[in-house]
């Protein structure tokens, strides 16, 4: 196996759940990654070895959680967190990024949070079965995306049911419906000059009822989820395409070239053009290695 694997799943059909980014790493000693703020969930699951998350409340302060083989932790959108591999015994992961109007009541099913990241099995057994549900993924480079969403609902399906502190499914609810008609909506105008009244007006509800419908479902702010869509497809846009930084910006809804740069800065931390540079990097490997 080789010691890092990396996939990109770019089909946005999929709302309920859906993946977004997925891979696998044998780390060197102490390496690390962030600090850094997802836009979605991200979970690892750690094969062998052990590391450090470093999670940021909503305060900034910091907690810190040893990490060892046979768990998993999970970072939630909106939150700084940093995370490296240990001198003497650097961690083996396989990871996943997932998202989609269910993506915060199954990672709640599962018992975590940004509060309480740390995973743990019910039975140590339990691990591989695990660790399986999330290797088919990484190496299905060539499955179709419906496959591909079926496995991530199978490893859905095994974190919650093998969590020593998963919780108890409560059905769903009339917001749900509401929060996936202002989802699509997004969807679909994310590159016009929208705002939270509009999508408000479109779902017919007030607009401070709606804000509160709506991150009670997502776990967003309407205004929050808006903005990093859109970073989402100028992130992508910058990787993928050759198009200008300015011409990207009024692709995702911000004919402003310093308003989007600061929309952008503000989710990825750095500039759409620092972005640029350092991802197209990791764009070459991919294609230089074969990894689809």
């Amino acid at each position: 196996m080789m010691n890092y694997l990396f996939s990109v799943f770019q089909d946005e059909r999929f709302m309920d759940l859906t993946i977004y980014q997925y891979g696998y790493e044998k780390c060197e000693p102490l390496h690390s990654f962030g600090p850094y703020v997802r836009n979605n969930y991200l979970f690892h699951y750690v094969i062998s070895g052990k590391g450090c998350l470093h999670a940021n409340d909503e305060k900034g302060d910091a907690t810190f959680y040893d990490i060892e083989a046979g768990n998993g932790f999970i970072i939630e959108p909106g939150y700084v967190n940093t995370y490296y591999a240990d001198n003497d015994q650097p961690w083996e992961y396989v990871w996943l990024e997932f998202g989609g109007l269910r993506a915060k009541e199954c990672v709640e099913l599962a018992g975590l949070s940004h509060k309480s990241p740390v995973y743990s099995l019910a039975d140590p057994s339990y691990g591989k079965i695990l660790q399986d549900r999330m290797m088919t993924i990484v190496r299905s480079q060539n499955s179709s995306n419906l496959e591909l969403i079926g496995y991530l609902y199978l490893f859905v399906d095994c974190l919650i049911k093998y969590s020593a502190s998963k919780r108890q499914f409560q059905g769903g609810k009339l917001s749900e419906f509401y929060a996936r008609e202002a989802v699509v909506y997004i969807e679909h105008n994310y590159n016009k000059d929208i705002t939270v009244e509009d999508i408000a007006k479109k779902c017919k509800l007030d607009r401070s009822y709606f804000g509160k419908v709506f991150k009670n479902v997502v776990g967003q702010s309407p205004q929050e989820f808006l903005i990093h869509y859109r970073m989402t497809k100028a992130a992508d846009a910058l990787i993928i395409g050759d198009e200008s930084v300015g011409d990207i910006g009024v692709s995702v809804g911000y004919p402003n070239l310093l308003h989007f740069s600061r929309a952008f800065k503000s989710v990825y931390g750095v500039s759409p053009r620092e972005y640029r540079q350092k991802n197209k990097i990791i764009e070459s490997f991919r294609q230089e290695t074969g990894q689809q």
